[in-house]
């Protein structure tokens, strides 16, 4: 069985990645999208197990002394990481897996898979994300600030991305993500590990 694929998708807060990705994963029966540790607050509408495994700092630092994670950072003051062993169950299985991670994460990731796949996501504007997080209610006025800073410098490493998509409009940005996940899969590194025994058919018939 081929193994899967690591695709990276980061954004600044309120630009829009989860919805995104949610609504990818509707469309690729092939992607898992990774659920991460977090210490942070549950948020009003999230559950459980479904957005994120929420857990107190004491649980989070208990499992990363233990190596559990792939990857783990500290942002807006709370820690994340992703579950080493579901990742690698899920590639194992040949499906490929979307990790909704910051900069600091995508950096590990990139360090220890080199054939992951990163996309950052970005804002139209930093008016229209400043009000996207005011219209989510769930901050108040000095958070958001915090956010909107942080946001600047998550900004800065876009340049490290394989592809950008702009969120000015949610279908096309849809598109444009669904397109970056496919054309992936047809580029020649890919389609050697995943149609390995089709290129070898061919190969021996020359």
């Amino acid at each position: 069985m081929s193994k899967g694929t690591l695709f990276i998708v980061t954004a600044p807060s309120g630009a829009g990645k989860t919805s995104l990705v949610k609504a990818l994963i509707e469309r690729e029966q092939q992607l898992r999208v990774s659920v991460s540790h977090t210490t942070r607050a549950k948020r009003p509408g999230e559950v459980d197990g479904v957005n994120y495994h929420f857990v107190d700092e004491a649980a989070f630092m208990e499992m990363l002394g233990e190596g559990n994670f792939f990857e783990s950072a500290h942002v807006y003051g709370n820690h994340y990481g992703t579950s080493q062993l579901w990742v690698n169950e899920q590639l194992e299985a040949g499906c490929d897996v979307i990790l909704e991670i910051d900069w600091q994460g995508a950096v590990q990731i990139r360090n220890l898979d080199p054939n992951a796949c990163s996309i950052f996501i970005l804002p139209p504007s930093l008016e229209t994300l400043k009000t996207r997080l005011q219209n989510r209610a769930q901050d108040d006025p000095e958070t958001i600030d915090k956010r909107m800073n942080e946001a600047v410098a998550e900004i800065s490493h876009v340049a490290e991305a394989d592809f950008v998509v702009i969120n000015d409009d949610f279908d096309t940005a849809l598109e444009d993500l669904s397109s970056i996940i496919r054309s992936y899969r047809l580029t020649i590194k890919y389609q050697e590990t995943n149609q390995a025994a089709l290129f070898a058919s061919l190969a021996l018939r020359r």
